[in-house]
Order: structure tokens, then C-alpha cells, then sequence
């Protein structure tokens, strides 16, 4: 498609030369950041396993407690166990999305 000598280049070579400085920022950036990617990856990796560690243990001392000092004809350590371990789940979920999502945002404004 030739250049219009009016309006100057194409609109398909201007948005090509755009999409190509956006991904040489991005890489610039990745390089800049990569130590703290790894640090900010095993962060996660910690975080996660926390939410999920953390609501098992209090579901099941809860449960002991319970168990403890109301004795009845069924369990609650298992059951609230169990419950702390779904709702653990759901929390190590939500912020798996929510840095995924922080994630893409940065790379649509990169690309923009």
C-alpha cells in the first residue's frame, strides 16, 4: 500500500511502527524488572499459600474447640476443616484473578 504524499504514511505502517515501540518498551521494562519478578513471583507463591493455609487451620482449631466444649453426635473439626480449606480456595482464586487482571491491564496500556 504506497504512502499518500497528502496525509504522509499509511495508517497501516504508522500503527505497525506504534506496535512495534510498544513492544521494545515492554521488553526494556522486563529487563529492568526481572530480579523483581522473580522476588514478586515467589512473594505470590508465598501469599497464596497462606490464604489457603491460613482459614484451613483456623476452620479446624475452631473445630476442635467445638468439639471440645460442645460434644454432640457429630464432628465439627472435619466439617470446618473442610470449610476453611473452600474458602481458602476461593481466596488464593481471587487474587490469582486479580493480579491477572492488573496483569493485562498494564499490557493493554503498554500496547496502546
Amino acid at each position: 500500500m504506497p504512502d499518500d504524499p497528502q496525509t504522509g504514511p499509511s495508517k497501516r505502517n504508522l500503527s505497525f511502527s506504534e506496535e512495534v515501540g510498544a513492544k521494545a518498551a515492554r521488553k526494556l521494562r522486563a529487563r529492568r524488572n526481572s530480579a523483581q519478578g522473580v522476588w514478586f513471583g515467589l512473594g505470590m507463591m508465598g501469599l497464596i499459600g497462606w490464604s489457603v493455609a491460613v482459614p484451613t487451620l483456623l476452620g479446624a482449631a475452631l473445630g476442635m474447640w467445638l468439639d471440645r466444649h460442645y460434644p454432640g453426635k457429630h464432628g465439627w473439626t472435619l466439617a470446618l476443616l473442610v470449610a476453611g480449606l473452600a474458602i481458602g480456595c476461593f481466596n488464593a482464586w481471587h487474587w490469582v484473578a486479580n493480579e491477572e487482571k492488573a496483569m493485562r491491564q498494564e499490557q493493554e496500556d503498554d500496547d496502546e
